[in-house]
Parts: C-alpha cells; sequence; structure tokens
C-alpha cells in the first residue's frame, strides 16, 4: 500500500508567519513561496542597473514626501496581501500612509497590509517576470483599490499589448523626471 502525502497549498497568513529570515524577497505564488530576486551563482540575480533604479525611485520619492511634509513613509520591505488567500506580493517599493498603516492589522506583526487602504503608491521595477507586473499584480492592486500602480520597465521587457512595436532599444535611456508641485486632494 503507498502513501502519498497531499501538500496543502499556504494561506497569506500562513506565509507571513513563516516568511523565511535568510534575507531574501519572497512572494506568495499559488499557496507556494517563491523567491522575487533569487540569489546564487545558478540564477538570475537583480542587475546592478535594476538595482540603480529602484535605489533612485526611493531616494526621490523619500525627497518628495519630505519636502511636501506628507504623511507618507516608504518601508524597507512590505508584503501586500491581494484578495486571492493563497497569494502575497512584495512589491519593489511601497509608499504608505502613515496613520492607516497602524491601523492596519497586519502592520504591527509582519509588516504588511491586508488592504489596498494605507498604500498611497506601487512602483514595480520589471525583471523577467513582466508578465507578474504588467497582469497578474495590475489587476490585484486594481481591485484593492491602490489608487497609484508605476511599472518601471527600463529595459524593454513587457509585451507589444503594452509597449508597443517596435520596441525601443535605446544606448542611453531617456530621462523621465516627474515633478509633483502638490500632492492632488485624493492622495491625501
Amino acid at each position: 500500500m503507498m502513501v502519498q502525502a497531499v501538500l496543502q497549498p499556504l494561506t497569506f497568513d500562513d506565509f507571513v508567519a513563516l516568511y523565511p529570515e535568510d534575507g531574501g524577497r519572497y512572494e506568495l505564488r499559488y499557496g507556494v513561496i517563491t523567491e522575487r530576486r533569487p540569489i546564487g551563482a545558478h540564477v538570475r540575480r537583480a542587475s546592478p542597473q535594476e538595482t540603480e533604479v529602484i535605489s533612485l525611485i526611493r531616494r526621490k520619492l523619500d525627497f518628495e514626501i519630505e519636502r511636501l511634509d506628507l504623511p507618507y513613509f516608504i518601508p524597507q520591505s512590505c508584503l501586500v496581501k491581494p484578495g486571492r488567500e493563497a497569494e502575497g506580493y512584495l512589491p519593489d517599493i511601497i509608499v504608505l500612509d502613515q496613520a492607516k498603516a497602524q491601523a492596519d492589522p497586519y502592520w504591527r506583526k509582519y509588516s504588511s497590509v491586508s488592504s489596498g487602504d494605507p498604500v498611497r503608491l506601487i512602483f514595480e521595477v520589471v525583471s523577467t517576470n513582466w508578465q507578474d507586473d504588467y497582469l497578474t499584480k495590475l489587476a490585484e492592486y486594481e481591485k484593492l483599490g491602490i489608487p497609484e500602480y508605476w511599472i518601471v520597465d527600463y529595459r524593454a521587457l513587457g509585451g507589444v499589448r503594452f509597449i508597443g512595436s517596435p520596441k525601443w532599444r535605446w544606448a542611453q535611456p531617456p530621462t523621465l523626471t516627474v515633478r509633483v508641485a502638490k500632492m492632488p486632494k485624493r492622495y491625501c
């Protein structure tokens, strides 16, 4: 007689309770813990350019939050619990409303948010998993009511449907400057 163990998919609550503490970046996808940007010689690492883009955006956002004296902050890491129970996303950059984050039951215990209410803005810098950023996460963040979701696709990895054809290849990527004189009332 043969007995086979059936593994149950993890829930978001299981995931945040079991989150690996090895310094990696993980998401919950279809009930399975997956590494976002695997590290090691045998797998693709975040490119230096990708890391620089994320760092630049984070610095500029921090500066504007401070300059405009907004009650927001950018956590080092924050999981987002979408509507589907066996999912959990780890954005590259997330901007949270300080008071609303404190009111979220997942924030103090897990550095996570269980709704879109505390979230002001999410940035994803596209890597090889561009379908997740353009399709899956866009739909889930929209369902949560997250007011701003920006996709940074500096290497033009996204499908033609999203970024056009032909895809432009730049020797030096163009500069995009976004200036906010005053945050629109709907975000305050």
